[in-house]
């Protein structure tokens, strides 16, 4: 029995590149070039092991646009005179080089390739797919499909619109080979969390990504890349083996560069002068490839040697070989850790094979003939029959990825080609609006409208042109593509909404791009609209923008937001908010009456941080014209912190919807003042959010006197209301006796610290503060909650004053283990250097534990010294330990301050603070005047 399996997995893809406008297209050469050295190659030799008996399986993806061109009538047509003019030339190369042995060797080894791949090309009348087919019929190959135009999907806007590419593609595939697939290649192995969801919908079993997908995964797989891991859906994700790949693919490091293989960029089509070429390449003169080639590679300069095909086919034996002992390595590796037969998964490209590494169908041939005759530590298989063979895959879920530069979108979203998705975009929600205009239509015309619209819009969307784009080869073609398949989009959206059909052009758009002949209009329908609910709507509804929202945590603003939306709902609002989607949570969903709109960002948090700042906000702009075109109106928007500035003015503006804002902190107190470039960045779009806002909400009156003087504010725009807390969070499941542990000895009382561990939280203080405490109190143990920049200094902090056993940095911590520490604290600290308000405070007081605070910010308006909490100087580690001590020594009375900040919190009730900030959004929308609206109203606890 083999000890682990080889998953090879080849994606056959071509752009759609059909001209029957003109007969020198080049681009069509694309097509003709991957057939004769690539797919015919492939499938012969395929042919040739299976004739042998030699046992092998391998994976392939056949894409919807190679489909439709390799089973176009024109096409075939056009690919048949590529061959005919090769024979020739072969046939005339025999004769120039008859003086030059070295040459004239090769001519005429050309001559009997291209006769072959020719005989192979007829014997088949051109339809190549069938040869796909009995391969498929035979057990040797299993075809799996992409996405319909190989769209790269984390950046296509919509769920319809990825929902319309995988059931297009799926759709093909089954018009083609009778059958649905079981796994699906992802465009550019571009994966984004949900993607897997609508997979699962079409029966699709799974897919390949990149190393990283996997390796970042959480929580982290066991097995790594030896394994598949399965997604919440059930639909399994497998991945790429970087090691055993770049063997392969790389023509650096890996194979291809060998200097004895043959050199892809010296062809004749260059070398040969014009006479003698020039019926061969374009009728403009333009030089091009034509295969014929006869050096090697040779070295890096530009001196080159004639190609050796000995040399090369021993090169291609010894790589083989190199590559079955490197496989074999990573077996027995996967099979200690694992205990199970793993898995090495290699994609490639099709085109690879052949096109660009000349020996690469000989190579692959010499190797699986190696592993069926050599060995048996290692078999080939597929990923289905892989699932087929356990039931206790690790399970996980996966963080946006591709396998391109950079392992996300930098590739496919950058400065050459950013431009064309807001065009995508804008076309992509007006088809849905047009397929949800049309349900049902019957009338034949419209539908032929509707369907070349769909085939207009994914062709615009394929991947190829932004990666033309980008890598600069050919950029005026996949320029003009982009736009002309977007500008015929809009004029057949023309003829529908003015209802006037020019079926003379209709038939022309139709003749230019005929593919996808069963392409359905009803995947890019809204699958929910609120349209028609307008009319008669009188709950009031605001639209939140917040960039986290749970399960998203990063600080106190997910929990001010998810707090204040949903009491909000309590008090007759429908509330709206747009927040980052995250790992696990769906797209749209409902919590505690609040709509959740979670939209995707292409760039991962922490790489460019503006640069990911404004796709955020241009996403958000997107899901808000998503849901006005699909029916609802908003009275009011509401912006939480700068970072949603840049949405929350284009909806203010666009759709003249009134804007609130909340400044929850300030990047000038936050770092005492503004130092480098991007602080002030941030600092200006503060400024902005606080300009364009018709009112200011601030939590503390230490806030209010920040952001007045900071942003030139008048007073009367600004509102103070402060954060609340919810008893019923902070309630344990019993009250009956509670440990510590893991976090404390039973003998341990714990000093607590609850925050996002950056430099304003002031732990660095607290850690210098630990030698007093320790040396009065040495059953302490200082419990450090929360995750950050600083964790790591700090840490490291704790390990040089030589007390680091009793510092336990916790890291993030479930809600259940924040309530018990808090519950069980013998003192909670709040050391901060610059505090707006401080939430966790508040929970502090309510889960009966004695605080410390630094007499800062919101934090000094809350506690009152030696009344319901004790205050220390900020950033004074000795003022700190003299308050802490104070209620070591003293537990009786650091319990009965804890009662009295128990009922002092209570004032601070999310209710109230609900119905305070209704009446902001009343007095913006006019409904109460002036004279009805005192802050003194809206903050009587603060007023005393």
């Amino acid at each position: 029995m083999a000890q682990g399996v080889l998953a090879l997995i080849l994606h056959a893809h071509l752009p759609y590149v059909r001209h029957p406008e003109r007969e020198d297209a080049l681009e069509e050469r694309w097509l003709f070039e991957a057939i004769t050295e690539s797919y015919i190659p492939l499938l012969s030799m395929f042919q040739r092991l299976a004739k042998e008996k030699v046992a092998f399986q391998l994976t392939l993806s056949l894409s919807p646009t190679l489909l439709s061109m390799l089973s176009d009538p024109l096409l075939q047509k056009r690919a048949l005179q590529h061959l005919d003019r090769l024979v020739e030339l072969a046939d005339k190369e025999m004769v120039r080089t008859r003086n030059l042995p070295d040459f004239h060797r090769l001519a005429k080894a050309y001559q009997k390739r291209f006769q072959e791949v020719r005989d192979f090309y007829l014997r088949y009348r051109g339809d190549l797919i069938q040869a796909f087919r009995e391969l498929r019929d035979s057990g040797h190959i299993e075809l799996i499909t992409t996405a319909a135009t190989h769209a790269f999907l984390p950046l296509v806007l919509t769920e319809e619109g990825v929902r319309a590419q995988v059931l297009t593609g799926i759709r093909e595939f089954e018009r083609h080979f009778g059958e649905r697939p079981r796994g699906m290649w992802l465009p550019e192995c571009g994966y984004f969390p949900g993607l897997d969801r609508l997979l699962a919908e079409q029966g699709i079993g799974w897919f390949v990504v990149d190393s990283h997908g996997v390796q970042h995964a959480h929580p982290h797989p066991d097995f790594g890349s030896f394994s598949p891991v399965v997604l919440p859906t059930g639909v399994a994700a497998f991945s790429r083996d970087t090691a055993c790949s770049e063997q392969v693919w790389s023509s650096k490091t890996g194979y291809p560069g060998d200097v004895d293989y043959r050199e892809y960029y010296r062809d004749i089509g260059f070398d040969l002068d014009l006479e003698t070429i020039g019926p061969y390449i374009h009728p403009t003169g333009i030089r091009h490839n034509t295969g014929i080639k006869y050096y090697r590679i040779t070295g890096k300069g530009d001196h080159k040697e004639p190609y050796n095909p000995q040399w090369a086919r021993e090169k291609t034996a010894a790589h083989a070989g190199h590559f079955l002992h490197l496989l074999t390595q990573r077996i027995w590796e996967g099979s200690g850790r694992t205990g199970r037969q793993p898995i090495i998964t290699v994609p490639f490209d099709a085109e690879l094979f052949g096109h660009w590494w000349y020996e690469g169908p000989l190579w692959l041939e010499m190797l699986l003939k190696k592993m069926h005759y050599d060995q048996v530590v290692v078999k080939t298989t597929t990923p289905s029959e892989y699932l087929s063979l356990y039931t206790d895959y690790p399970e996980c879920q996966m963080d946006m990825s591709t396998w391109g530069r950079h392992g996300y979108a930098d590739v496919w979203l950058r400065e050459e080609n950013d431009w064309i998705y807001p065009a995508l975009h804008k076309a992509e929600v007006r088809m849905s609006e047009l397929a949800s205009r049309w349900a049902g239509e019957q009338d034949q015309l419209i539908q032929r409208v509707l369907k070349q619209a769909v085939r207009e819009l994914m062709l615009a969307q394929s991947s190829d042109w932004a990666f033309i784009m980008d890598g600069k080869t050919t950029v005026n073609y996949a320029v003009q593509r982009t736009k002309h398949h977007i500008n015929r989009f809009w004029s057949l959206e023309e003829m529908l909404t003015s209802n006037q059909v020019d079926e003379s052009l209709l038939e022309t758009v139709e003749s230019l791009d005929s593919l996808f002949p069963d392409v359905d209009i009803a995947a890019y329908r809204y699958r929910q609209s609120p349209s028609g609910q307008e009319s008669n709507r009188n709950t009031p509804r605001v639209l939140m923008l917040s960039w986290e929202f749970p399960p998203m945590t990063v600080g106190g603003l997910s929990r001010h937001v998810y707090d204040l939306s949903r009491y909000m709902v309590r008090c007759g609002w429908e509330v709206h908010v747009i927040t980052t989607e995250v790992e696990g949570a769906p797209h749209e969903e409902i919590v505690d009456g609040v709509h959740v709109h979670r939209v995707h960002v292409v760039r991962p948090f922490g790489e460019g941080f503006i640069h990911w700042v404004a796709q955020l906000n241009l996403m958000m702009v997107d899901a808000v014209e998503l849901l006005i075109k699909s029916g609802y109106t908003f009275d009011v928007v509401h912006a939480h912190d700068w970072l949603v500035e840049e949405a929350a003015t284009t909806i203010k503006h666009r759709w003249g919807i009134p804007m609130i804002a909340t400044i929850h902190a300030t990047e000038h107190g936050r770092n005492h003042g503004i130092h480098t470039d991007l602080q002030h960045k941030i600092h200006h779009r503060e400024w902005r959010l606080t300009y364009e806002a018709q009112r200011v909400i601030v939590c503390s009156r230490y806030m209010k006197q920040e952001v007045e003087t900071l942003f030139q504010l008048p007073q009367d725009k600004l509102d103070v209301i402060p954060n609340g807390v919810d008893p019923e969070q902070l309630a344990p499941p019993n009250w009956g006796d509670e440990t510590l542990e893991p976090f404390a000895l039973p003998h341990e009382r714990v000093v607590l610290f609850i925050g996002r561990l950056v430099r304003e939280k002031g732990v660095d203080t607290l850690l210098t503060a630990a030698e007093d405490i320790l040396a009065r109190h040495p059953d302490v143990k200082f419990v450090i909650a929360g995750k950050g920049p600083m964790m790591e200094e700090w840490k490291n902090k704790a390990q040089r004053l030589g007390y680091g056993d009793k510092v336990l940095f916790a890291g993030f911590v479930s809600d259940e283990d924040r309530n018990r520490l808090l519950r069980n604290a013998a003192v909670t600290v709040f050391p901060s250097l610059y505090e707006p308000f401080g939430i966790v405070a508040l929970e502090a007081m309510t889960a009966g534990s004695p605080v410390v605070v630094s007499d800062v910010g919101g934090l000094a308006d809350v506690v009152e010294h030696g009344q319901n909490g004790l205050k220390m100087y900020a950033g004074d580690a000795r003022s700190l330990a003299t308050q802490v001590n104070v209620l070591l020594d003293d537990p009786v009375w650091a319990q009965q301050l804890a009662e009295a900040g128990r009922q002092s919190v209570k004032q601070y009730d999310w209710s109230r603070i609900a119905q305070q900030t209704i009446t902001v959004y009343q007095r913006v929308l006019g409904k109460m005047s002036h004279h009805d609206h005192t802050e003194e109203i809206l903050v009587p606890s603060l007023t005393k």
